[in-house]
């Protein structure tokens, strides 16, 4: 575990010097919510009911840092409180990396086969209305956090204007048998209802179908 620490560590530092000279532009805090139906994470459904999902981010001039949570409204779904930063650059490419955390387990556990923590490292490119992501999970294991251990997972995503759809892969926590598969394919759409003249709720919609898990899901959510 301590290898995985001194590489997030490396990576942390690594973005801080790509990112120092580039900071112009003045600080910003952002906070809200979404109330989702269902929480459906790369093709796989956490919980059984609806959910309340946080962030708190500071943004600087391209560099975001922030926590993003998941909270159940019943009892079947565990929270979750992920931390995260990413930088993204003028020409759509973007780094970062997430520490998943599932609190109810030991915070400051870092031993070597069980941890309460999966460290990913993330790299994203967007070039008109085509984005590309890949995600890897630094840990050898990591029992507490659920991830198998250098889990890794892409996805494709396309834009339509009115709706955009994705078709993602993984192994690891993405597939049922930890072998790499397609795991995550949907299409979703955002819409603003308008409450009032002075407000308006942003809402989205997703369909994903999970052909490795043979499950398909409906989920909609509103942000405030």
């Amino acid at each position: 575990m301590k290898k995985v620490i001194n590489v997030a560590i490396m990576v942390v530092l690594l973005a801080g010097l790509m990112v120092v000279p580039a900071m112009a532009e003045g600080p910003e805090m952002s906070i809200g919510a979404d109330l989702v139906s269902n929480y459906v994470w790369r093709g796989t459904k956490f919980g059984t009911g609806p959910a309340v999902q946080p962030t708190v981010e500071f943004d600087y001039s391209g560099l975001a840092v922030g926590v993003w949570g998941s909270f159940g409204l019943t009892d079947n779904e565990a929270p979750e409180a992920d931390l995260y930063f990413s930088y993204g650059f003028d020409n759509g490419l973007s780094i970062g990396m997430t520490d998943y955390y599932y609190p109810g387990s030991d915070y400051f556990e870092y031993s070597d086969k069980i941890s309460s923590h999966a460290f990913e490292v993330n790299a994203g490119y967007e070039v008109g209305n085509l984005s590309l992501s890949g995600n890897y999970i630094l840990n050898d294991s990591s029992e507490g956090a659920g991830s198998q251990g250098s889990d890794t997972y892409f996805e494709v995503g396309y834009s339509f204007g009115i709706a955009s759809a994705f078709v993602g892969a993984g192994d690891g926590w993405h597939t049922t048998d930890h072998d790499f598969a397609v795991c995550n394919v949907g299409i979703s759409a955002e819409k603003e209802i308008k409450v009032s003249e002075t407000l308006t709720i942003p809402m989205t919609g997703s369909v994903i179908v999970n052909p490795e898990a043979k499950q398909m899901y409906v989920v909609v959510g509103m942000s405030f």
